[in-house]
């Protein structure tokens, strides 16, 4: 059974076409408002890399135990946003806390793509 009134709201919500932000982020034209969504919070997170063990593995760890990872010392962490990737970067410390360097930023029309999907 199909109900009116979401027959009525999808014909009148349209999904915004990304593709029609310029390098900054802008709005191009009237189809994308992104000031709805600049005060809403999302999750940062760095990854220095990956591992896959076996649950066997995972219950033999104990303290002092490492944990071989894919990447390479030196190579740059991986910056995601809600699981997306926006931006590689360095570790640094500021003020004796640690933060992160970005060397690298995903082009801005791609990280609203990803955030969004």
């Amino acid at each position: 059974m199909v109900d009116e009134n979401s027959e009525s709201l999808d014909k009148t919500v349209q999904k915004a076409k990304l593709e029609q932000l310029d390098a900054a982020g802008a709005q191009v034209s009237g189809d994308v408002n992104l000031d709805l969504v600049m005060d809403l919070e999302v999750t940062l997170s760095m990854e220095v890399g990956r591992s896959q063990i076996t649950i066997g593995e995972l219950l033999k760890l104990n303290q002092g135990s490492v944990i071989e990872l894919d990447r390479l010392t030196g190579d740059a962490l991986d910056v995601m946003v809600n699981g997306k990737l926006v931006a590689h970067g360095e570790v640094v410390v500021v003020n004796e806390k640690f933060g992160i360097y970005l060397t690298d930023v995903v082009d801005t029309a791609e990280r609203v793509k990803q955030i969004g999907s």
